[in-house]
């Protein structure tokens, strides 16, 4: 069964940082598109960074660019999210998830998922 376990969330202050990494088993990981998607309380899940599965190619959302960075490892299995300068507007429980054939970077585009990882940044 696949497995994505998504680990380094916390408590940070604005302005903080924080390192986000998702270990994937049980599929061939070069080969899927990986995302980092966030859920908010009260609000729908959203997509934030992605990478395809060369690495080559990286996606972000518009509120993310510049503060984010999405790498991955194939070595490892290990997809990572750099986050810097948090606001308290990125306070919410972050996803990775896989897709191989990543025709969209919509939620309800992709295949498998994590648990999630709570991210709160205090003011």
């Amino acid at each position: 069964q696949v497995q994505l376990d998504e680990s380094g969330g916390g408590l940070v202050q604005v302005g903080g940082s924080l390192r986000l990494s998702c270990a994937v088993s049980r599929l061939t990981f070069s080969s899927y598109g990986m995302g980092w998607f966030r859920q908010a309380p009260g609000k729908e899940r959203e997509f934030v960074a992605g990478i395809r599965g060369s690495g080559g190619s990286t996606y972000y959302a518009d509120s993310v660019k510049g503060r984010f960075i999405i790498s991955r490892d194939n070595a490892k299995n290990t997809v990572y999210l750099q986050m810097q300068s948090l606001k308290p507007e990125d306070t919410a429980v972050y996803y990775c998830a896989a897709d191989r054939r990543l025709t969209s970077w919509r939620p309800d585009a992709m295949n498998y998922w994590g648990k999630g990882t709570l991210v709160s940044v205090s003011s």
